[in-house]
């Protein structure tokens, strides 16, 4: 128990770090749960409550000023206990998003008191030209500020959780697992009414109809489809490129004739 405990917490840390190695997409549900299940010895059940999580916590982004709740936290958490207790999937979901958003909220208090005294050092170095210092400040103000943080959360959380989490379930009524059932199979419409949302214009618009259709009256399966789609975005990228290639030599033939 304890030994899964810290490595969670170093999964959590791992993904909260991902920022170190370029945005690689690390901290997204669907690594952490499959990272949580190879610690909790079922890949399997990891990467399919990490494809769930993954379209609850789809719009999570920090945009501004605005930040979503603590995903990473949530997602290793809610995986880990549904795999310890051997409960369904609509587990993950009811302890992952309430924990994301606790997370959050110690997120921001090591954000508030821990982090800004290695900003005002980093400030420090910068005057002084220490380009060095002023990267140690970085590091070492993002891992006790927020790294370290999260990891504790998940660790601690887990090694006391347990048995808490496991009588919770218990006393959970049947209606409220029902409904966190049904809410699982709106969150794929969700998702992509989500993505909709920010590509979807007069351009694209056909596309997603011609994908309906293939799907729908043609029963067609999802690999067929994105099969199709590859190959149309292929075909319309090399007309597009002729025509480019076409207007810009015929614009250089007029160029040489006026030459002339």
């Amino acid at each position: 128990m304890i030994v899964q405990a810290i490595l969670l917490g170093l999964v959590a840390m791992l993904g909260n770090a991902e920022y170190l190695l370029g945005t690689s997409c690390l901290s997204r549900p669907l690594v952490m749960g499959a990272l949580t299940g190879i610690v909790m010895g079922d890949i399997p059940t990891g990467v399919t409550i990490g494809a769930t999580l993954e379209l609850a916590f789809m719009g999570s982004f920090s945009i501004g000023a605005s930040i979503p709740p603590e995903m990473i936290s949530g997602t290793v958490l809610g995986t880990a206990f549904t795999i310890s207790t051997g409960s369904g999937l609509e587990t993950a979901l009811t302890i992952g998003i309430p924990v994301a958003s606790l997370v959050l909220i110690v997120k921001n208090v090591g954000m508030v008191f821990i982090l800004p005294p290695f900003v005002h050092k980093a400030d420090d170095y910068a005057a002084k030209g220490d380009a060095k210092g002023v990267a140690r400040m970085h590091f070492l103000g993002g891992f006790f500020g927020v790294n370290l943080i999260i990891g504790l959360c998940v660790a601690l959380g887990f090694y006391a959780g347990g048995p808490a989490v496991q009588a919770l379930l218990d006393v959970i009524p049947v209606w409220v697992s029902n409904g966190l059932q049904i809410t699982m199979g709106l969150l794929p419409a969700i998702g992509f009414a989500l993505l909709l949302n920010m590509i979807m214009n007069k351009t694209v618009a056909c596309f997603f109809v011609l994908g309906f259709a293939l799907s729908v009256y043609l029963n067609i399966p999802t690999t067929g489809v994105a099969i199709f789609g590859a190959v149309a975005a292929i075909v319309l990228s090399q007309i597009q490129r002729s025509n480019t290639v076409r207007v810009a030599t015929e614009g250089g033939m007029d160029d040489d004739d006026e030459d002339f």
